[in-house]
């Protein structure tokens, strides 16, 4: 499937000339921003003076905290983006979503009024806040509320910029396979307040949307899609993609700051920094650790590498093989991981595969962060119906050494 390419990546791209990175603007890779292996909030290797210069405003506007008059709220659950992304990373916040579900099969049975969300926080006039319902439930329901660690920033763009046909390639070559491992596409749609974004072509027959790339359960597609979906929901502030005020408990449409509330530049800003920030630097690879986690079959559903698209409009990121240990697609963990969430076509049990990115600059795992060590996430994938139980009985029947050597080396990507 073809599409055009969002306005905020071509702006950000024009400056570079046909001699590559840097060639329109002199200078080269950019300066004052040393790349350190403890520092996981940096720019795209090689990035130019202009991406530098796009970074920092919006590595600022990330950081900013907004308050009633900038249009904060009336709801909302943090009033910073890195309040729950610091330095790019996951934490310190995090979020609660809540479903009624039936006891007797863990499916959703019925939408919440105010979604499934909680946005706990009030200003603007607001005072009743979007929390779990106290009661009131159909028979034979429960509520489920669980909590969802925010998912680190860096690296994101390389996920972005993988190739449709690299993803569908995992896709196939899975659904092949003699263990239970069947890995699924979340088609998604690119919609603002119900009008789709007119950034993107129809899509081909048969295709029912894009392919789905970010969140737990790949419920979005592009980066455009995370921040605009990001700031409306967890900040309250609407922006030109999505313009309208979420429902709350007191009515309310508006806020402080009458009409949207984020200038298109800001959007903008912010949707740059999140493509320019890089994969943390790695330390060299065990390789011993890498042929365990790909003897174990670890490698199948955490794929080392996917090709990016050619014609991307990120020097940086075209044509290449992103490091991102993922393969985008949803996968049923069986039932101990079900979240009662249903987002497109991915169920409760339902999960994208999580991109091992940053990990050594995480406090904990899975998410919802229910694991403290990587052990513990390993072990947490073998429930009763999860693909990945063979997977997780593999690694079990490994010598202790050999356990040790394979999560020293996930430990480091």
């Amino acid at each position: 499937m073809s599409r055009s390419f969002p306005l905020v990546i071509l702006l950000l791209t024009a400056c570079e000339g046909p001699g590559g990175p840097g060639a329109a603007d002199g200078g080269g890779p950019g300066v004052g921003l040393a790349p350190s292996p403890e520092t996981p909030d940096l720019p795209l290797a090689g990035a130019t003076v202009s991406q530098q210069r796009a970074f920092r405003a919006g590595d600022a506007l990330f950081d900013q905290l907004f308050e009633a008059e900038d249009g904060l709220g009336p709801v909302y659950v943090q009033p910073s983006c890195a309040a729950c992304h610091l330095r790019g990373g996951r934490g310190p916040g995090q979020t609660r979503r809540m479903a009624v579900i039936s006891t007797s099969t863990g499916d959703p049975v019925e939408l919440l009024p105010f979604g499934a969300l909680v946005r706990p926080l009030v200003t603007a006039g607001a005072v009743t806040p979007v929390l779990p319902p106290d009661g009131g439930l159909p028979q034979g329901a429960a509520l489920e509320v669980t909590n969802r660690l925010a998912a680190p920033v860096f690296g994101r763009a390389y996920l972005e910029a993988i190739a449709d046909s690299e993803i569908e390639r995992v896709a196939a070559e899975q659904a092949l396979r003699a263990d239970d491992i069947r890995g699924r596409v979340n088609r998604v749609s690119f919609v603002s307040q119900g009008t789709v974004d007119p950034r993107f072509p129809a899509h081909a027959p048969g295709e029912t949307g894009l392919i789905g790339r970010f969140g737990v359960k790949a419920r979005l597609a592009t980066l455009d899609d995370v921040v605009a979906d990001a700031l409306q929901g967890d900040l309250g502030l609407t922006s030109a993609l999505r313009p309208a005020e979420l429902p709350n408990p007191d009515g309310l449409t508006d806020d402080l700051l009458p009409g949207v509330d984020l200038p298109d530049a800001q959007l903008a800003a912010l949707v740059s920094y999140t493509r320019l920030l890089d994969v943390p630097r790695r330390p060299a690879p065990d390789p011993r650790g890498a042929a365990l986690f790909d003897s174990v079959g670890c490698a199948v559903c955490h794929v080392p590498s996917l090709r990016t698209r050619v014609d991307w409009p990120t020097p940086q990121l075209a044509g290449i093989d992103a490091p991102v240990f993922t393969d985008l697609l949803l996968h049923d963990m069986g039932a101990e991981l079900a979240d009662g969430q249903e987002e497109h076509a991915a169920g409760p049990r339902d999960f994208r595969t999580a991109p091992l990115i940053g990990l050594r600059y995480l406090a904990s795992y899975l998410h919802d962060g229910r694991a403290s060590t990587l052990r513990e996430a390993v072990l947490a994938h073998g429930g009763a119906g999860s693909e990945a139980a063979g997977t997780v009985q593999r690694f079990e029947a490994l010598a202790a050494e050999d356990q040790d050597a394979l999560l020293a080396f996930v430990g480091g990507l």
